[in-house]
């Protein structure tokens, strides 16, 4: 699985016009899903998410996680993220899982985020979606479970 992490101060998600989820501070998780992933990329991925230490302690250093500071994680599917545009001027999507393997996993991700104690607000796993973030720092980091 691969994911862009950032820390925001806000972050939405909408559908047709519609918010469909939405947080405060902490972090909105883009998420994709290779062929090949399981279970174990789920888990990999939801613990490194929720315990990054990329929020600032009282010193102002980079040394609290979501789980130290309560935040709260907006869960994005986008298998984008698998997109391989090496070669000429159009992506290849051939390394994303199809989407009867997709959606499990990036449930699965949400739920182990959720059973860490981290509220999960969450797009729409097939839709299109307009992304609303406000980036803090910014910090973005790219995850990736292999």
């Amino acid at each position: 699985m691969r994911a862009v992490v950032q820390r925001v101060s806000e972050a939405s998600v909408a559908v047709d016009g519609k918010t469909v989820g939405s947080i405060g501070p902490g972090l909105c998780v883009l998420v994709g899903v290779a062929q090949g992933d399981a279970i174990q990329d789920a888990e990999w991925l939801s613990a490194k998410a929720v315990e990054l230490r990329i929020f600032e302690d009282a010193a102002g250093k980079m040394n609290l996680s979501l789980l130290d500071t309560g935040g709260e994680l907006l869960a994005v599917s986008q298998f984008t993220l698998l997109g391989d545009a090496q070669k000429g001027r159009r992506p290849a999507f051939t390394a994303a899982a199809p989407p009867g393997e997709a959606e499990p996993l990036y449930r699965k991700f949400c739920e182990l985020c959720r059973s860490r104690g981290v509220r999960v607000a969450e797009g729409v796993f097939r839709a299109t979606m307009q992304v609303r973030i406000v980036n803090e720092g910014p910090v973005t980091l790219l995850l990736d479970s292999r």
